[in-house]
């Protein structure tokens, strides 16, 4: 059975503390290094819920994608929602470590999963790391179709291959035009909207599109839409896809999950290690609005 900072080590050599943006805040957030380790739960969000999954489970380490404290603290008492996460993982000798941006850029990473997810083929990274000499780490993924599907069917797809969640798949464009290469980013996409033009793909499946940039990208097309795209001389307006942020990194839990056993089973280390399904996406609900037919439209 390994101990706690040999399982660390080999995750740490999967997504390297120093590949994540200045910003975040990844690593080991609890953990006795020297704790042995029989089982391991990896989950998108370290909340409450889930940890008292991973107590229910044995797990003698939590393996979480987003932050636990991104911006810091100065208490981690129980009365708060967060020092009860902490207070729970020690009272119950579980160790928590964080993959965030690290795991976003990593061969494989999130984006990669999400992409597998789909049955898209990974072409290349979107935003390459140039610190890979091989070109394939880096944010998000340009990948392509075996076939033409419709945005409407990209979207149907996405909705049956992702988990369940609330909000579904939202889209913005045609429903009907073809698509034959998508970018993808796990998370929150809207950023990339710069990168997605440059690569020239049909659509862009990614997560938290806020109303201004997405806006601005139709805008985009229709101003463009004079110019010519492709290698058959018509423009293709970008469509855009909009899924739950938790469920487009949700994925990489089973990407990494594997990633984990492998190394498990080199090292003869007999872990075992599970994936929660637990949705800690926080939209519980959606009502569907009137059709884009409604006579009545907008409320005066």
């Amino acid at each position: 059975m390994p101990r706690l900072f040999e399982v660390i080590a080999a995750l740490e050599n999967l997504w390297p503390a120093e590949r994540a943006e200045s910003w975040d805040a990844v690593g080991t957030v609890v953990g006795e290094p020297e704790q042995e380790v029989s089982r391991v739960l990896f989950a998108v969000d370290p909340v409450q819920e889930i940890v008292e999954e991973a107590v229910k489970l044995g797990a003698g380490l939590l393996v979480t994608h987003h932050p636990l404290y991104l911006r810091g603290t100065t208490t981690v008492a129980a009365s708060t929602f967060k020092g009860r996460v902490v207070h729970t993982l020690i009272k119950n000798d579980i160790a928590l470590h964080v993959a965030h941006t690290n795991a976003d850029t990593a061969d494989p990473g999130v984006s990669d999963a999400l992409a597998g997810a789909l049955d898209l083929r990974v072409v290349r990274p979107l935003v390459p790391d140039p610190s890979d000499p091989e070109g394939r780490r880096g944010l998000g993924r340009v990948c392509e179709l075996d076939h033409p599907l419709t945005v409407r069917d990209l979207a149907a797809r996405a909705a049956e291959r992702l988990p369940a969640t609330a909000q579904g798949i939202r889209v913005a464009g045609d429903p009907e035009a073809l698509v034959r290469t998508v970018a993808v980013s796990g998370g929150s996409g809207d950023s990339l909207f710069d990168h997605v033009r440059a690569a020239g793909v049909d659509a862009f499946l990614t997560a938290d599109l806020r109303h201004h940039p997405a806006s601005e990208a139709r805008a985009h097309n229709a101003h463009n839409a004079h110019n010519a795209h492709g290698a058959d001389g018509a423009h293709r307006p970008l469509a855009l896809l909009d899924a739950a942020h938790w469920a487009t990194e949700w994925p990489w839990c089973e990407l990494a999950a594997a990633q984990l056993d492998e190394i498990s089973d080199r090292n003869g280390w007999g872990l075992r290690v599970h994936v929660s399904k637990t949705v800690t996406d926080p939209w519980t609900a959606h009502a569907a609005s009137a059709t884009a037919s409604d006579p009545l439209g907008a409320p005066n």
